[in-house]
């Protein structure tokens, strides 16, 4: 039997719905790509092969600048979709993001790769599985007595 005292100190640990797990995964992963696109511009010679129309091998065009606002949309979408959606779809469709985004990821890596690239894209990774995880293990309601 608890005392006073010792339910008093006790913290409250409120269950968070897989729902808004997902979504703070996928905000947090949206946090790290955006930074990590920011500290790349301070590597040397980046800047002045952006304004010469380059991104690593790419030329920088209006394809190249749809595909990347395209590919960036996913994640930034699926914070919204992890929350509105229904759970079914809610589930493949976190999975099947998550899982197109972990080759682009380490497709980052391609070329000149610093440090906090390789440790954002170890970052991103564990983000990505840890939604598949979620979204995987969802918990079904059981329907008994039918």
């Amino acid at each position: 039997m608890k005392t006073y005292e010792t339910q008093k100190n006790q913290l409250e640990d409120s269950k968070v719905s897989v729902k808004l797990k997902l979504a703070s995964l996928w905000t947090s992963f949206m946090f790290l790509y955006i930074y990590v696109d920011y500290f790349h511009l301070y590597m040397p010679n980046i800047l002045t092969d952006i304004q010469k129309g380059k991104v690593f091998v790419f030329d920088i065009t209006q394809g190249f600048i749809f595909i990347a606002l395209f590919l960036a949309t996913i994640p930034i979408l699926m914070i919204f979709l992890s929350i509105v959606l229904p759970a079914k779809i809610n589930r493949l469709t976190n999975i099947i993001a998550a899982i197109v985004l972990i080759p682009y990821m380490l497709f980052n890596l391609a070329g000149e790769a610093w440090l906090h690239m390789y440790f954002a894209a170890v970052v991103e990774v564990v983000l990505l599985c840890l939604i598949i995880l979620y979204a995987y293990k969802w918990s079904r309601i059981k329907i008994e007595n039918l």
